[in-house]
């Protein structure tokens, strides 16, 4: 059995905390301390549990040597182990650290790698597979800037996922996505390979990142693009840099200056945020340019080969052959792989630190 104690200690400091009214001074505070304390509970609560299976099972071995019970009391110690052994891998997965960014909306990056035209266009498709996924799951998805390609694609597109589970599920779509497949410009049916690179980041809250105003350079410019109604008339695209850390955000979605600069500081605050887990905690949050790589061929987590209706995850060694399905948004077989992938990895941790 793990080492509950820490567990215990640290749920009766919660509880005379959360006893005295000055806790509620400040929401944000009381809510994330109310939070924790939930979640010790539960813990406890399983492991409770499991001591009162375990003393059933003793009083009922004891029975084993009736031999008119015999039979009954072999039945009930199976039903007993066997709901031990389920409440004992409940309560391992129970005592991993939470994910901070749980319930936090997501943005997502997704930028054309290797491969010209065809990367671009490869962009626009993980888009279109993202919104339709996000559909699915019934989250919102906003737009938050896009540099289109002549060929329809995109050279770089970003956007927020809105939805209480979207970083629990986007997360695991950081890295660089390679497709094989004859682009619709190869007139010689020769398979070409192209990548796109796609970034994952938590939407940071104001709170979290604090920024001086004295540290930004904002400046404003016309919107380049195709002409048409209200667009290049006006200097509405904003451009922010951040000096100290030299992040470049640029937005030109909306002919409102003011809502693009506001979409542009979301997109600053999330990169901030980033690139401070990074810097305090190498292990769990890794820096953008980890997450995508250089965008290279050979650097991939995913590979669509059209020619072989074919989708492969290479970090936990799935294939499907629902590639049209896929490509349509139905993303929800790849990631439960790697969902109880990650518990996996998470769990076997538990238990190597329990034996240290």
């Amino acid at each position: 059995m793990p080492n509950i104690e820490p567990f215990r200690i640290r749920f009766t400091e919660l509880e005379k905390t959360l006893s005295k009214p000055e806790t509620f001074q400040d929401n944000l505070t009381a809510s994330e301390l109310s939070k924790e304390h939930r979640r010790l509970q539960s813990i406890l609560e399983v492991f409770d549990k499991i001591t009162d299976l375990e003393d059933q099972l003793i009083q009922c071995e004891s029975l084993s040597e009736d031999p008119e019970l015999a039979e009954e009391v072999k039945i009930e110690v199976e039903l007993l182990t066997s709901e031990i052994t389920i409440n004992k891998e409940k309560l391992m997965i129970s005592m991993l650290p939470p994910d901070p960014e749980v319930g936090k909306n997501t943005i997502v990056e997704i930028r054309a790698g290797t491969g010209g035209d065809e990367a671009s266009l490869f962009a626009g498709d993980l888009y279109r597979m993202y919104t339709r996924f996000a559909e699915t799951q019934g989250w919102s998805v906003e737009c938050l800037s896009q540099s289109n390609s002549g060929t329809g694609g995109f050279k770089e597109v970003i956007f927020i996922v809105k939805g209480e589970d979207a970083w629990s599920k986007m997360k695991y779509e950081s890295g660089v996505h390679r497709v094989q497949r004859i682009p619709i410009t190869e007139s010689g049916g020769r398979i070409h390979t192209s990548t796109s690179t796609v970034a994952v980041l938590p939407e940071a809250k104001d709170v979290e990142i604090s920024i001086d105003p004295s540290d930004l350079e904002i400046s404003v410019c016309r919107a380049s693009g195709p002409g048409g109604q209200g667009v290049n008339t006006t200097d509405s695209a904003v451009q922010i840099q951040h000096i100290p850390s030299g992040i470049n955000v640029y937005c030109a979605d909306e002919r409102s200056q003011l809502k693009n600069k506001n979409k542009a500081m979301t997109v600053l605050r999330s990169r901030l945020l980033q690139k401070k887990q990074a810097e305090e905690n190498a292990k769990y949050a890794q820096n953008r340019k980890s997450q995508v790589g250089t965008g290279d061929r050979s650097e991939r987590i995913r590979t669509y080969n059209f020619p072989q209706s074919r989708v492969t995850d290479h970090r936990v060694n799935y294939t499907s052959h629902a590639l049209q399905e896929t490509m349509m948004g139905e993303i929800s077989h790849i990631i439960s792989c790697l969902e109880k992938e990650d518990l996996d990895e998470k769990i076997r941790t538990v238990h190597l630190n329990q034996n240290e």
